[in-house]
């Protein structure tokens, strides 16, 4: 924990504009302190996990995983009659999810323009 204060300390004092958080287990583990710690030095923190933007940070942009859970279905159906995994394409995401928290950006004293609003998927009021 002392780490993470200490890089959010450092963060400020490099007068940094906004802080992304890319998600795995550490980062999702300590989530609410990363979230209150992004408070306390004011930066705005982008979380590629919507779970987090309910929670709190100021945005969130990450692939749509319900999609890909969806894709990976057809695969395994396909394999489940008879394709092989080796013959099937590899594909990317196509489909990503924007979460705007505009109670977060308030409190950071942050506009939003309408255009990024628009495009928003889920915008928390």
């Amino acid at each position: 924990m002392e780490e993470l204060r200490s890089a959010f300390s450092g963060l400020s004092r490099s007068n940094a504009d906004a802080v992304f958080i890319i998600d795995d287990a550490t980062m999702t583990h300590m989530g609410d302190e990363i979230i209150r710690l992004g408070f306390e030095a004011r930066l705005p923190i982008i979380y590629a996990d919507r779970h987090f933007a309910r929670k709190g940070v100021f945005l969130s942009y990450a692939v749509d995983f319900r999609d890909l859970f969806r894709r990976a279905a057809v695969y395994v159906d396909k394999i489940f009659k008879g394709a092989k995994p080796e013959d099937l394409p590899i594909e990317q995401p196509t489909k990503f999810e924007m979460v705007v928290n505009l109670k977060t950006a308030k409190a950071l004293r942050i506009s939003i323009p309408q255009s990024i609003l628009v495009r928003a998927d889920e915008v928390i009021r």
